[in-house]
């Protein structure tokens, strides 16, 4: 494996209409969340799927960090984002770690994978008409992220936004067996996709139904460990919730 770290010069273009969403800050940040919560702590048996590659640059990251000898499946719909993450990987030398599907993950991921890895789309708004319309998370931005629970993995690690309803997320997460293991939190600045005003109006909607914490310039966005309860675990939901809700 080449252990070089990932950097802005890696970057491969490829010429092509569809968009490719990259935040620099958000993607860094996944990256350290997968390899303090989920690399580090899981074996090369392990089997690790993950919801929504993209260009591949968070795994990536966390992988030439890390010695985990295992493997992780992508799946991504978006087939320029698909290109980039295969390029990347091909780069670093990573194939034998990362592979990355152009596919659907609720038609063709595994049933038998422990783990579940995601980003997922967690802009709230009434529809997806949006200048990015893949960051579409649902009226209230849970509903990507709860469906990913419900997928049943025994282990899932998710980004959670504090506007996008954690409140709601984290008793669904309860409700389907599920205890908050282990969480990191990162302030964000507002960006482009989140100050469209369809979404910055849900947002405020949603902030009035106590379904939505963030303040003027920042919100806080989560990577959160979850894990099928067990007798030596102990669950943090509350803590993170105070986190999360504080703002």
């Amino acid at each position: 494996m080449n252990k070089s770290l990932l950097t802005s010069d890696a970057t491969v273009e490829v010429k092509s209409p569809n968009q490719v969403f990259f935040c620099p800050e958000e993607s860094q940040f996944y990256a350290q969340c997968l390899e303090k919560m989920v690399l580090s702590q899981n074996s090369a048996e392990a089997s690790i799927v993950e919801f929504g590659a993209g260009d591949g640059s968070p795994v990536i990251r966390a992988l030439l960090k890390s010695a985990f000898d295992g493997m992780v499946l992508g799946y991504e719909l978006n087939p320029d984002a698909c290109q980039l993450a295969q390029l990347r990987i091909e780069q670093y030398d990573l194939g034998s770690y990362y592979r990355v599907h152009n596919a659907c993950f609720f038609e063709n991921a595994p049933d038998t994978a422990q783990c579940l890895i995601a980003n997922p789309p967690y802009l709230p708004a009434p529809d997806n008409q949006l200048y990015m319309p893949t960051l579409h998370g649902g009226q209230d931005g849970s509903g990507i992220t709860k469906r990913l629970l419900s997928h049943g993995c025994e282990q899932v690690m998710l980004m959670i936004s504090a506007y996008s309803n954690p409140v709601d997320t984290i008793d669904h997460a309860l409700s389907l067996g599920y205890q908050v293991v282990d969480f990191m939190v990162s302030p964000l600045k507002f960006g482009y996709y989140s100050c469209e005003p369809k979404v910055r109006n849900t947002i405020t909607d949603l902030q009035r139904q106590q379904k939505a914490f963030f303040s003027e310039n920042i919100y806080f966005l989560a990577g959160v460990l979850f894990q099928r309860k067990g007798a030596q675990t102990s669950c943090l939901a509350e803590e993170f919730l105070k986190v999360m809700t504080v703002l």
